[in-house]
């Protein structure tokens, strides 16, 4: 099971690689057939697309490109070419087309169709109008991208589970070993002056 804290798929699929600051990331996507359940999960396709080896080679030097392209963004630098290239080569394929049928909807895709969506969905995030939400989790060893969409934009980690929670728990004991240091020279300063 994947997690989609980013809002947006492409900003999702970037972050399958997951914790990129720590020298042990954790790779999410490190079979055919977990890419194949990430297209079903995260919408793209509503049955998991048949996937191979080289599809997921694919899919990973794809998830490079866009991830690259988010933070250029963010820091406001040129984007690098070969990314920015490869990208909009793929927004311009067809992506997954909806059909309705007498159960309901239903979407048919290929794996070039779904890689399309990445695309263009990256596209749309980092040319549309909440490029300006785009935010890192404030979780140091999290490198999740997401669109803060919170009142007065003041969310700081992707997901409360298990970012936030972390922090907060951090933060908590923290406060707390303060206040015990504090009791402790308080309790230590009465007794020395009573002496």
């Amino acid at each position: 099971m994947h997690a989609f804290p980013g809002g947006a798929p492409s900003l999702d699929f970037a972050g399958t690689l997951r914790y990129r600051h720590r020298a042990d990331p954790r790779e999410d996507m490190d079979s055919p057939k977990s890419l194949s359940v990430w297209f079903r999960e995260s919408g793209i396709a509503e049955r998991e697309i048949p996937c191979k080896a080289a599809d997921l080679q694919e899919a990973l030097v794809l998830r490079e490109a866009v991830y690259q392209l988010i933070v250029a963004r963010m820091s406001e630098r040129a984007y690098d070419r070969d990314a920015l290239a490869l990208v909009n080569d793929y927004a311009r394929k067809p992506t997954p087309v909806p059909q309705l049928t007498p159960e309901g909807r239903h979407v048919e895709a290929s794996v070039e169709q779904a890689f399309a969506a990445v695309a263009r969905d990256t596209v749309s995030v980092l040319g549309g109008p909440e490029v300006s939400l785009l935010k890192e989790c404030s979780n140091p060893e999290c490198s999740q991208v997401y669109i803060d969409r919170s009142r007065g934009a003041r969310r700081e980690w992707c997901a409360m589970d298990p970012c936030g929670n972390k922090i907060k728990a951090a933060a908590y004991r923290a406060r707390k070993r303060v206040g015990e240091q504090a009791k402790t020279a308080f309790a230590r300063s009465r007794q020395s002056t009573k002496g």
